[in-house]
């Protein structure tokens, strides 16, 4: 293995560390931050589910367009799209 093809892997590992950290991590904050709120305001759990659902929401959309990104990204430089960009540049 080269030193490109141990830093890729590298990269990788780390990307998921902290994808997987973001997963876990966001919900949660914003669940911790709608408990004191409901302790604040003396809700019932109120502001905690809300805002969990809130973190799982925004999680999920944000991994989804990243992800779309990521494979658009990925897709226009495949094989199958060599030679339409061929033909495109003549």
């Amino acid at each position: 293995m080269d030193l490109r093809e141990r830093q890729d892997l590298n990269n990788g590992f780390g990307n998921a560390m902290s994808r997987a950290f973001e997963l876990a991590a966001t919900p949660a904050i914003f669940g911790g931050i709608g408990w004191l709120v409901d302790r604040w305001v003396g809700t019932l759990p109120l502001f905690t589910l809300v805002l969990l659902f809130f973190g799982i929401a925004g999680t999920g959309y944000m991994t989804w367009f990243r992800y779309d990104r990521e494979m658009r990204a990925h897709e226009a430089t495949a094989v199958w799209n060599r030679d339409r960009k061929e033909r495109d540049a003549a």
